[in-house]
């Protein structure tokens, strides 16, 4: 692709990589069939290669961001499933990054988008805020019918059970039982500390079984993923910069083999640091830290783990986006759940995004809804025991329209290897039996 940047937007770093990216792309169409909001939609500029042509023209011109082109911005999922057919390796991913930060920047939105954007950003990045604002969400479900669209949709998805905070999300260190054979740091999350603690006492146990010794290093939070995607760049970078000289203190004291990840999502913006830190005095400590993270799948398979008992369930894997595209890891849960016994069902177009996408499902709920009923009669197809993902957006979204239990693999994997079964699993059985 051609472009007609000048030299003085060529001097600024951000337009320079994406010209690079721009200049790479062929605008052959080997991504459109890829991408999910082109088939539900029909339209090309809702398609990967229409947006790329769209981010050119809005990189290449100074004036503020039209209307058209915010909204076909908005409507993509960042699921990245366009990058895996790519032939000349474009990053879409920065690209679309880049744009929104523009658009944050330039674009003046309505003034409920920009409420519902900005309550996003103040509450979901902070455990006790998210807590309380579900607790507060929870009494005006009953009129959330006269309420904003955006707004209305994220007081709909409060869900109505929370889980009491979890000790073990707090700053500590966790000794390895045994023998220490290594020693890794956990990212505990944000949202995630509101929604399910399980996954995070489920990842601290089997790790611990294991040799590990897991530290929840003081300072560190959330990833900064869910304000990056929303273009709400200096957040983001703080949150990140937050993380990076936490564990970079850990890294220069007890050492440290692995930064564990266990919400695809963070794992995807995490890896990604040092090109987000490029241009700054943190860059080769962000290089380094991104090259320490691992989802906890991949720690997981280079260990030898101890099963004590065969399920014998029928286990649909749910692939989430972030993890087979975003970190290019397809196989390895797959692998996991089958080698430790469970019969793992292969869901037609697994590469299809479910529609959660971080914020999207509370800021385009109507193309997030379509995507999920048509993810959950694939993954429901087999009659599976339990869906098995690795993103707590992705199972909260999949969990609030289905009877079937959707749990953390580490979960299942945790429970196999001598920990308790799944707490929605359980619920299930108890009813069955």
């Amino acid at each position: 692709m051609q472009t007609k940047f000048t030299d003085q937007q060529l001097s600024v770093p951000a337009i320079a990589n994406s010209d690079v990216e721009l200049r790479a792309c062929l605008q052959c169409d080997y991504c459109t069939p890829n991408c999910p909001t082109f088939k539900l939609l029909g339209d090309e500029y809702d398609s990967s290669r229409g947006r790329v042509y769209l981010i050119k023209g809005l990189l290449e011109n100074e004036d503020k961001p039209d209307q058209k082109t915010v909204d076909y911005i908005d409507r993509c999922l960042s699921c990245l499933a366009c990058m895996s057919t790519c032939p000349s390796s474009v990053h879409y991913q920065h690209l679309m990054d880049h744009a929104r930060e523009v658009i944050e920047r330039k674009h003046h939105r309505k003034p409920v988008d920009r409420l519902s954007r900005w309550l996003l950003a103040k509450i979901l990045p902070y455990p006790q805020r998210f807590r309380l604002a579900m607790r507060a969400a929870r009494t005006i479900k009953p009129v959330a019918s006269v309420l904003p669209g955006p707004i209305r949709g994220m007081v709909d998805y409060t869900p109505d059970r929370l889980p009491p905070p979890s000790p073990n999300d707090l700053p500590q260190v966790f000794p390895a039982h045994g023998q220490r054979n290594s020693r890794v740091a956990l990212l505990t999350g944000c949202a995630q500390q509101a929604l399910n603690t399980d996954i995070n006492e489920a990842t601290i146990r089997i790790l611990r079984r294991h040799g590990c010794e897991v530290v929840i290093p003081h300072g560190s939070g959330c990833c900064g993923a869910l304000t990056h995607h929303m273009g709400k760049t200096n957040e983001s970078l703080a949150a990140a910069a937050k993380n990076i000289q936490a564990w970079m203190k850990e890294l220069e004291g007890d050492g440290l083999d692995a930064i564990v990840i266990n919400t695809s999502g963070c794992g995807t913006v995490i890896k990604d640091y040092g090109f987000m830190f490029r241009n700054d005095s943190l860059g080769q400590q962000a290089a380094t830290i991104a090259g320490l993270a691992k989802d906890v799948t991949e720690v997981l398979s280079g260990m030898k783990l101890n099963y004590l008992i065969k399920p014998g369930l029928r286990i649909s894997y749910h692939a989430t986006c972030s993890l087979q595209f975003g970190q290019r890891i397809r196989f390895t849960p797959r692998k996991l759940l089958k080698s430790a016994g469970f019969t793992v069902l292969e869901p037609r177009d697994s590469h299809t995004c479910c529609g959660a996408a971080g914020t999207y499902n509370l800021l385009q709920p109507e193309i997030s809804r379509q995507l999920k009923e048509s993810k959950l009669k694939e993954l429901e197809a087999g009659s599976p025991a339990a869906i098995a993902a690795g993103n707590i957006g992705c199972m909260m979204h999949l969990a609030s329209s289905t009877e079937t239990p959707v749990v953390h693999t580490v979960e299942l994997l945790d429970w196999v290897t001598g920990g308790p079964m799944p707490r929605s699993l359980s619920e299930v059985c108890s009813k069955a039996g």
